[in-house]
């Protein structure tokens, strides 16, 4: 447990000073501990309607920052959409273009990172929305964009270290994690056939045990095995599938909650309210709000 002091002391005059002070324990857990994650380069860019990218691959991760606007990735077998305050991680060696909205040009940040690999979906990458974390990691994103035009003394350690503090915010999210070197879908085979079959079946209803039978393994060794190897549960990984497409869903369909909730495979609507909102930080009203509201203001700055 982090400790805590407080104390007042007294000034001149009868005024007083009060003070918190925080321990810091360096020796509790690092998420890192294990990464050797390294900042390759930093891109800013912003899209113009007549231009989207080619198929391509890197050898290293890239984790694209939607600053505004919107557009689409598009993978080998699979596409999606993205908005503002969202984030995509691409694995290396995934294939993958980006392609922007006419009428809503995308502008990104975009890192290139060596010896990162996020613990992802069947294709290979992550998507994720903020909403608390996201105007602290905006600000170490330009800072780091700065830095690096800068070039002066000490740029790369700097943005190294941004890196680092935009990893640990991330990290802190429920369900995202880095890629496990001890366990992977290679070594585990258990694993990776319960994690194909969520992210083909996530729509319906689904139990530990179910998925335990289907592996042929005791369902408390599934759930530590697997956690060991995606840094969650099965069933904490089925629920954040359904909140990534009940986001597609509040965004881009007209389809009440109850139905959203009903169509993903939730057992009731305060389920998946409550999901929701342990995941986003927000309702899932809220959220369609937040990016219906986003989405008609960015159609008005494009039409004037």
């Amino acid at each position: 447990m982090q400790g805590v002091t407080s104390a007042v002391f007294p000034g001149k005059g009868g005024a007083d000073v009060s003070t918190v002070c925080y321990d810091i324990n360096l020796d509790k857990g690092d998420p890192l501990a294990q990464s050797d994650a390294r900042l390759l380069n930093i891109t800013w860019a912003q899209y113009s309607s007549e231009w989207n990218s080619t198929m391509h691959a890197h050898r290293h991760a890239e984790m694209f920052f939607i600053m505004s606007g919107s557009g689409t990735f598009q993978l080998q077998r699979h596409s999606f959409p993205v908005s503002g305050r969202s984030l995509v991680i691409i694995n290396p060696g995934v294939m993958h273009c980006e392609q922007s909205n006419q009428g809503s040009p995308m502008e990104y940040i975009v890192l290139g990172v060596e010896n990162l690999e996020m613990a992802a979906n069947e294709q290979g990458y992550v998507l994720t929305t903020f909403h608390r974390d996201w105007d602290a990691i905006s600000v170490s994103l330009r800072l780091m964009l700065q830095e690096a035009r800068s070039g002066q003394d000490g740029y790369s350690q700097v943005c190294q270290r941004m890196l680092e503090i935009i990893l640990l915010r991330i990290l802190r999210r429920r369900g995202l994690s880095l890629a496990s070197e001890a366990v992977g879908m290679d070594d585990n085979r258990e694993c990776g056939l319960v994690r194909r079959y969520i992210d083909e079946h996530f729509k319906e209803s689904i139990t530990l045990d179910q998925l335990a039978e289907l592996a042929h393994i005791n369902k408390y060794y599934l759930v530590h095995a697997f956690r060991k190897a995606y840094g969650t549960s099965p069933i904490n990984y089925l629920i954040s599938r359904r909140i990534q497409e009940s986001r597609f869903l509040l965004t881009n369909s007209n389809h009440s909650l109850s139905q959203i909730a009903r169509i993903l495979g939730f057992s009731s609507l305060s389920y998946f309210s409550q999901s929701f909102h342990r995941t986003e930080g927000v309702s899932p009203m809220e959220y369609r709000k937040l990016h219906t509201a986003e989405a008609r203001q960015q159609a008005g700055e494009s039409g004037g």
